[in-house]
């Protein structure tokens, strides 16, 4: 698991038995890693994660604010709230919307 190293993200002290989970299952992280804050967990086992970035509008020679909304799978070990700051790496297609998972908690 090369992204614990990069991210200074340790495994979870609490064991879950998710297929789903990337510490306990067998859920791989590849591609994107991402920061943002969880704005949403009303759904079982998945938030929204929105992250903000800045990207640049060459018409007006600046930068301008963007922001995304992910769906990201939360395996119950980690269990984030709303207003936690997360990390959040890309797996495989896990449903309809969701290729996210979360790694772990940020401060």
């Amino acid at each position: 698991m090369s992204f614990l190293k990069d991210f200074n993200i340790s495994p979870p002290e609490n064991r879950c038995n998710d297929k789903k989970c990337p510490f306990h299952g067998n859920v791989r992280v590849r591609g994107s890693v991402f920061e943002g804050v969880v704005v949403s967990n009303r759904m079982r086992n998945t938030v929204v994660v929105m992250r903000e970035y800045s990207q640049y509008a060459p018409k007006y020679k600046r930068y301008m604010r963007r922001r995304s909304r992910i769906p990201s799978h939360n395996p119950p070990c980690i269990a984030a709230r709303t207003g936690d700051r997360v990390i959040i790496g890309e797996s495989r297609p896990l449903s309809k919307t969701v290729h996210f998972v979360v790694l772990g908690k940020v401060g």
